[in-house]
């Protein structure tokens, strides 16, 4: 059976996407992976994946000093992901992006293994400009960073429990009534400032809404709000977005093309502090553009703002008429016939 080692990692947004592809391939060929001491060493655990460790290196944006000793760095990572090569024999190396990949993709270089890397983002993060040079293909969710790229344009995988949720027992799972639920997803580790926002306006809300809130690891707080309900962290987002009749949401690309995928309007906050290279912002514009979304700046953002744009989205209806006439779908299915025609030609 031949093996596909699988890498990135750093956020929720790298890993799923990974767990989305090697819950069909695995069928059919052995899938591993090499990653970080992180959320991907935890995720891959929870789904019976083999995991191999080593110690990536984050250029560290803004800070001079605190990038002098990324060289070394980088080289000793290198070095621990080659002995993962030489140990585990893939045919194939899957980068998802994310500076957790360049070390595999630098080692199967050297190692004559043929790699595919996957851009989620309108345009390319620094990791798969540097990656995609020494790729046999690159594949990317939108055609923008298909052409920076020169890439092939994929969509983006998707988890399948995703489309399969069933929306009443969902709802019975999370105790919400048959009210229009609101669903405030922050990221894989949540957002404080959505957070704070939302927690300002949830009384006048929870009045004509459910609000189920993805809040983050350790970010619950007591409440006695009828209809608001909290949950830190779960990988089963199909039982979330079954509930949803709108979102308010970060704009990673894994979450935009979920809720567009599945006809959910969204009002899009993208993050956009300064260890964000603005991949988020370029992300809202894109589907904003196509009239599939709403987007609130964070530098704009205030309680009264907040509720007045999930009042403005759950009214549009431009936007549902936009989304359920929209061609976004799942890519896994294209992206899983890349990998395998490229495993095939090099036997």
């Amino acid at each position: 059976m031949k093996k596909i080692l699988f890498c990135g990692g750093g956020s929720a947004g790298h890993v799923i996407p990974n767990i989305a592809l090697i819950e069909e391939l695995r069928k059919n060929y052995e899938c591993i992976y090499a990653g970080t001491n992180g959320i991907e060493k935890t995720i891959c655990a929870e789904n019976g994946v083999e995991f191999h460790e080593f110690s990536a290196v984050k250029l560290k944006r803004g800070k001079f000093f605190a990038n002098l000793a990324l060289p070394f760095r980088l080289f000793k990572a290198v070095g621990q992901a080659q002995k993962i090569l030489e140990e585990t024999k893939p045919d194939l190396v899957f980068c998802k992006g994310g500076y957790a990949c360049y070390p595999p993709a630098r080692a199967a270089k050297k190692a004559a293994i043929p790699v595919i890397t996957h851009e989620s983002d309108v345009n390319a993060g620094l990791a798969n400009k540097l990656i995609a040079k020494n790729c046999k293909k690159v594949l990317t969710s939108f055609p923008t960073a298909a052409k920076q790229l020169h890439g092939i344009c994929t969509g983006s995988p998707v988890r399948a429990r995703v489309f399969n949720a069933d929306k009443l027992a969902a709802r019975g799972a999370f105790g919400l009534d048959m009210r229009p639920t609101v669903v405030v997803l922050g990221g894989g580790s949540g957002s404080e400032i959505i957070n704070k926002n939302l927690r300002e306006i949830i009384v006048p809300l929870c009045r004509d809404f459910n609000v189920l809130h993805v809040c983050g690891r350790g970010k619950t707080v007591e409440s006695n709000v009828y209809g608001y309900k909290q949950i830190e962290f779960t990988e089963n987002m199909g039982e979330v977005y079954a509930c949803a009749s709108l979102a308010v949401s970060r704009c990673g690309s894994n979450t935009a093309f979920e809720l567009t995928a599945l006809k959910i309007p969204a009002l899009y906050i993208p993050l956009e502090n300064r260890a964000s290279r603005g991949d988020q912002i370029k992300n809202a514009q894109y589907f904003e553009s196509a009239g599939l979304c709403k987007v609130l700046r964070e530098k704009q953002l205030t309680p009264p703002k907040l509720l007045a744009a999930i009042n403005e989205l759950y009214a549009d209806q431009k936007i549902k008429t936009a989304l359920s006439r929209s061609g976004i779908k799942c890519g896994n299915e294209n992206i899983i016939r890349e990998i395998v025609n490229t495993l095939n030609a090099s036997y």
